[in-house]
């Protein structure tokens, strides 16, 4: 069983999305570690305010068939892949982090996840694996954090 890490987010209606999200991740895969949700600003366009959040999980599918199935998840819940890739979305899910693989794949796949360096993926993933290493630099994830210029993306805790 490999141990991943998901960054989970949206702006279109987050909170329903993403505790649905949660919900199949649940039955899928069984127990979760899931960390506080934070409101940020978009990054990459002009739109509304993300809720984001990371989940830990343990699962038997490869980054592939993993990958696959997120996609399968984003699109049961409205997820469009007609507009340009940065832009509003009901529900985005990537894997960050797959045990310590690194590799890069179809269907964007990219491990460790480049969104790392932003703080709307590398707090959530903070807050529930603070001694994980990341598998390029051998830093863990609360080193990384604690060197993160903080004011350069506000987050804020969001209730969901």
């Amino acid at each position: 069983m490999a141990r991943v890490y998901l960054s989970l987010g949206s702006n279109q209606e987050p909170h329903r999305y993403l505790h649905a999200a949660l919900q199949e991740l649940r039955a899928r895969f069984g127990e979760l570690d899931i960390s506080p949700a934070y409101r940020s600003a978009a990054v990459g366009f002009d739109g509304t305010d993300f809720i984001n959040l990371a989940v830990g999980l343990y699962t038997d599918l490869s980054p592939l068939a993993l990958n696959d199935w997120l996609h399968a998840l984003e699109d049961r819940h409205g997820r469009r892949r007609d507009v340009p890739r940065y832009s509003d979305r009901t529900l985005d899910v990537d894997i960050v982090l797959y045990d310590d693989l690194v590799t890069q794949g179809p269907g964007h796949l990219d491990i460790p996840r480049k969104e790392l360096k932003h703080a709307f993926v590398l707090k959530p993933v903070a807050d529930i694996a603070p001694h994980l290493k990341h598998p390029v630099s051998g830093r863990t994830m609360a080193e990384l954090w604690a060197a993160f210029p903080a004011e350069r993306e506000p987050l804020s805790v969001e209730p969901l």
